[in-house]
């Protein structure tokens, strides 16, 4: 094997793996043999959902190492495709050559850990309070008949949301009333009027105090 055989190798093996990462990443491939290829040290699955509140550590606040899968792709691929073309088609000194593959594979890796660092920064761990629905203050757009549901408005974690509502206790609340979700399920919230229960916000018989809009 020659040299410029193993540059072209390592750029192949490179770019290859390169590959089976990206369609790894966002199609969630699985190789034979139960082979997953690793997810270039970012965190994934459950990590990603809400969790207890106080329950560990914020999601990617364990950062990313410079000596992971992708950034070993990305060097394989620059190092082995730059060591080829210098090698078939220039007359670069053998020592020369392999610096210049050098460098440029360090060059791709550290660009892609920089981007991958970035990534990493930008992203905050949620917090379930920021989506419990009890206690959440909504106008009710389409009125709730007797027994039945309508459709309330309400803002949470900074975001305009719409979800189907019913009273409490079944009876008929008009369009844009003020109401507060006692309870949440299957996607359907349960409200009581705001006016009935801002009287006794002060007293200690409150039975929620509700979250205003953002």
């Amino acid at each position: 094997m020659n040299w410029a055989t193993f540059y072209l190798v390592c750029f192949v093996v490179g770019f290859v793996f390169s590959m089976l990462m990206f369609l790894s990443g966002g199609l969630h491939l699985h190789l034979p043999l139960r082979v997953h290829l690793p997810h270039a040290g970012v965190p994934h699955g459950p990590a990603h959902l809400p969790t207890a509140r106080g329950a560990g550590a914020p999601h990617g606040t364990a950062g990313v190492s410079p000596f992971n899968f992708l950034t070993l792709t990305a060097f394989l691929a620059w190092f082995g495709g730059t060591g080829y073309l210098l090698t078939r088609y220039s007359g670069v000194w053998f020592a020369l050559t392999l610096l210049f593959s050098l460098l440029s594979g360090l060059a791709a890796a550290a660009l892609i850990f920089w981007f991958m660092a970035r990534l990493m920064a930008s992203e905050k761990p949620l917090d379930p309070a920021d989506f419990e629905m009890v206690g959440v203050l909504g106008h009710i757009t389409s009125s709730i008949r007797d027994g039945g549901t309508g459709e309330m408005t309400y803002s949470q974690a900074g975001t305009r949301r719409v979800c189907g509502a019913r009273a409490e206790d079944g009876r008929a609340i008009a369009r844009n009333a003020e109401v507060v979700v006692t309870r949440y399920e299957r996607g359907l919230a349960y409200v009581r009027p705001w006016a009935e229960m801002a009287p006794d916000l002060g007293g200690n018989t409150a039975p929620l105090a509700p979250k205003k809009s953002s």
